[in-house]
């Protein structure tokens, strides 16, 4: 016999009235946010086009076909004044993505060997560790970025002096001026695409080894030589081929020009000052991580492995640091972007990154709206691709139960 209900008497259960229904509460609460948000987007535009029509200016992307009409210092793709605006805002994006990329490869190699160093038993490498993270952390980029473009690259030998240098050292190839960094260029010839091709396959082939062999590691406990093999196959093979090819690359030197050094490659101070900036300054942030993620492990697992006859090194190598990834990527993605977002105080040095391109065709063309739009796209984009590689490796890292 079913219960009756103490305020209805009877056995039915109780109505609930809609106003408390949690579903329809949810649904009213999505709707409105909704609609919200949809009414700010069309209030946003609306306005903007009522400003754009007062002052008798229209809206739209066709002004990227139009003539750029300025150059850029530093471009890795074909590019001149007379390019359009879109290779123009193409050129700014490359090198946001190389200063971007080449930072966050830094910064994960000296954060690391920072954060270990912290935990050394060492007490002066410990201290001084300790010393470049407190000052980094507490120091703001855009000072660093100063700092090493205005105290430390600005105060390198001028060009004049390079000129005199080689009159004594003709045969000099590496030079380091307040100008940037000359050296020489790689001009590849025919038969250099199967240096490539093997290269490709040499890292295709050490990646499958690696993982045959942690497979086998697991099976039978021991391991091959990955190392070894790996450099084998990534190294020794392309050399192998670029040998047979009948070594198909040459050297452009940099010689004395009217003013400058021509030809051979270049690395302008601009770029030196953002990337060795953001480098130094996120590995700070990235070793006290790193530091948490070792301290995180428990100090049992070093013991047993102590036990087991593995040195310090193979240790840390081998036991702690893979345990201690699944505390330290969640972290770690959040400095990648922002690395990744700082690269636009490239601007305060001259870095023709994306941000600096796109604000030199703001003032030639007027399209504030425009250019803010693709700068806020690329970012977004660029970020959510850094996340959804650093999750999908979070995921391949994290630990499995069996």
């Amino acid at each position: 016999m079913a219960i009756a209900d103490a305020r209805t008497g009877s056995g039915d259960p109780p109505k609930v009235s809609l106003l408390y229904n949690p579903a329809l509460r949810s649904y009213v609460y999505q709707i409105v946010t909704i609609v919200v948000i949809a009414w700010v987007i069309w209030y946003a535009w609306h306005n903007a086009s009522q400003n754009l029509a007062r002052a008798n200016m229209t809206a739209g992307f066709g002004f990227l076909n139009s003539r750029a009409g300025f150059d850029v210092a530093q471009s890795l793709i074909a590019y001149s004044s007379d390019s359009t605006y879109f290779r123009a805002l193409q050129v700014g994006l490359i090198n946001t993505l190389v200063v971007s990329a080449a930072g966050i490869v830094t910064a994960t190699i000296v954060g690391l060997l920072v954060g270990i160093g912290r935990l050394s038993q060492n007490w002066l490498i410990a201290r001084l560790c300790t010393v470049y993270v407190e000052i980094f952390r507490n120091i703001p980029p855009l000072l660093v970025i100063f700092f090493w473009y205005l105290g430390v690259l600005a105060l390198l030998p001028s060009i004049r002096t390079i000129f005199q240098h080689l009159e004594e050292n003709p045969d000099a190839v590496f030079f380091i001026s307040n100008r940037g960094i000359y050296m020489p260029a790689p001009v590849f010839g025919e038969g250099f695409g199967y240096v490539l091709t093997a290269f490709a396959i040499g890292i295709v082939a050490a990646i499958a080894f690696a993982i045959w062999a942690n497979a086998r590691q697991r099976a039978t406990g021991k391991r091959p030589p990955v190392l070894m093999v790996s450099l084998g196959l990534i190294v020794l093979m392309p050399v192998v081929v670029f040998l047979f090819a009948g070594m198909p690359l040459s050297l452009d030197y940099a010689i004395p020009g009217s003013f400058n050094m021509r030809g051979g490659m270049s690395i302008g101070p601009e770029f030196l000052a953002l990337f060795l900036a953001l480098s130094l300054y996120t590995a700070s942030f990235i070793a006290e991580i790193v530091r948490a993620g070792i301290r995180g492990v428990a100090k049992g697992q070093t013991e047993a492995s102590y036990a087991l006859g593995l040195r310090p090194g193979q240790t840390t190598r081998l036991v702690v640091l893979p345990q201690a990834l699944r505390i330290i990527i969640p972290p770690l993605t959040s400095q990648y972007l922002n690395l990744i977002k700082n690269s636009s105080l490239a601007v305060a040095v001259g870095y023709a990154d994306l941000v600096a391109v796109g604000g030199t065709i703001l003032n030639q063309a007027g399209k504030a709206i425009e250019i803010i739009a693709i700068w806020m796209l690329v970012y977004v984009s660029i970020s959510l691709v850094t996340s959804l590689f650093m999750n999908w490796f979070n995921a391949k890292m994290a630990l499995v139960e069996r």
